[in-house]
């Protein structure tokens, strides 16, 4: 079973956090915003399915709730045996044109090769961040990524857009499995994802946008307010204590070894390889 997290902090996008509400479960803290027909609670909503049913029905779950920090964290059981051309995602996001983003896909493969770690950062609406990752055999608790904020160089940050937190799963046969040359079975539908123990400890940030009844068509991103973020700085939360804003010496050492023996993409290299123009950020300091 696979674990996720997606932490506003740092940005560093790791594999899980172990911390969750008591008593927080999928019915409480979250909404199907598409194809609900294909979503599945049980178990008081503790217990979840999202399933894949064809190449045009997939499905959606967003939390209630707005943030820009904090951290969201669930368990989650991968599409079991041929999941070729299906992605299933877990993402914080922001809604509008220049949108902050955290994402992390798991691509789908032929029965018996692993699963590809997609991952990637927009802040301000400029993305083209990926890398990725084969996985390895214990992921669960070790960090992978670190997206480091280098605002006052110039570099977007994510630190001004509240975003909620996503996971979906839809259908991709054109590019997420060997660059698209293993296409879906579709005998094998639906294609389902599981998901166990939400964790939302957030400092919630509500905007405008998305999910809301006064400006839910707008497109132009949710508001900026500056005073929530000073207050969830300034507030009694542990992502407000100094000295969360980097990784540890054991989980940099973890990170190194991850990046160093599992990544098969890293947009900074492939940029410096082509001799197209390198993003700023990639010279600068990484950690």
């Amino acid at each position: 079973m696979a674990k996720a997290l997606l932490a506003v902090v740092v940005v560093a996008v790791a594999a899980v956090l172990e911390l969750g509400l008591v008593g927080a479960n999928f019915q409480d803290q979250c909404d199907i915003t598409w194809e609900p027909q294909n979503a599945k609670m049980t178990e008081g909503g503790d217990h979840l399915t999202l399933s894949l049913v064809s190449n045009s029905s997939g499905c959606m779950l967003r939390t209630k709730k707005q943030f820009i920090y904090g951290s969201v964290s669930t368990r989650i059981q991968l599409v079991k045996g041929n999941s070729a051309g299906t992605v299933t995602t877990y993402y914080t996001s922001s809604i509008g044109d220049k949108h902050d983003e955290i994402d992390f896909e798991f691509l789908g493969n032929s029965s018996g090769l692993p699963y590809t770690f997609h991952t990637n950062v927009f802040a301000d609406g400029v993305g083209s961040r990926e890398m990725q990752f084969r996985p390895w055999w214990f992921v669960d608790s070790i960090p992978i990524r670190v997206f480091r904020n280098h605002e006052k160089e110039g570099v977007p940050f994510l630190t001004k857009r509240p975003m909620y937190a996503f996971s979906s799963i839809w259908a991709a046969e054109d590019w997420a499995t060997q660059g698209g040359r293993v296409k879906t079975d579709w005998t094998k539908a639906p294609f389902v994802a599981e998901y166990r123990d939400i964790g939302l400890n957030v400092c919630e940030c509500p905007g405008s946008g998305f999910g809301s009844s006064s400006s839910s068509n707008s497109t132009s991103g949710d508001a900026e307010d500056p005073a929530c973020v000073q207050r969830c700085l300034t507030s009694d939360h542990w992502y407000a204590a100094e000295g969360l804003c980097q990784l540890s010496d054991k989980q940099l050492r973890q990170m190194k070894a991850v990046q160093l023996g599992y990544t098969i993409y890293d947009y900074c290299a492939d940029a410096q390889a082509k001799g197209r123009p390198v993003p700023p950020e990639c010279s600068m300091p990484q950690y």
